[in-house]
């Protein structure tokens, strides 16, 4: 099972009407599937340049790591020579940001990741867990 096209939909658009209820800078949200293809992304008129950038390289490094862009933060801190590496290989794409987390079934079964940035780590960290909450319904009707 990968994630579909309308779950990917339903996780962006609860992600962004969360944003606008909390006045968070304006975003972009890149979605990937478990294989790291994008399957839907959104900008927000005023986000400035490089957020579609940032937002999928904090996808790509979630689901390249196997957990959320806050851990791997935490971890790159304690063994910055290790992620230093990491980011020189070619193809890498890796942000040591909050914003970036896994998606999952409620069985645990990973369906992708989402990306999100243009506000704070912690605010894009917050904005993510709402589209996923919100995503959670429609992946419980259709287990």
């Amino acid at each position: 099972m990968s994630l579909t096209l309308k779950q990917a939909e339903v996780l962006a658009e609860a992600t962004l009407s969360y944003a606008r209820q909390h006045n968070v800078a304006p975003l972009a949200v890149s979605i990937l599937d478990s294989g790291g293809q994008m399957v839907l992304f959104k900008r927000e008129d005023g986000a400035s340049l490089y957020r579609g950038d940032i937002a999928t390289a904090k996808a790509k490094g979630a689901l390249g790591m196997g957990f959320n862009t806050r851990g791997i933060a935490e971890k790159a801190r304690n063994n910055p020579v290790f992620f230093a590496s990491l980011t020189a290989i070619s193809g890498v794409e890796l942000a040591l940001s909050p914003g970036g987390n896994l998606i999952k079934t409620p069985q645990g079964k990973l369906l992708g990741a989402v990306g999100i940035s243009g506000d704070t780590g912690d605010t894009d960290e917050q904005c993510a867990c709402a589209g996923i909450d919100a995503l959670q319904p429609l992946l419980e009707s259709q287990a």
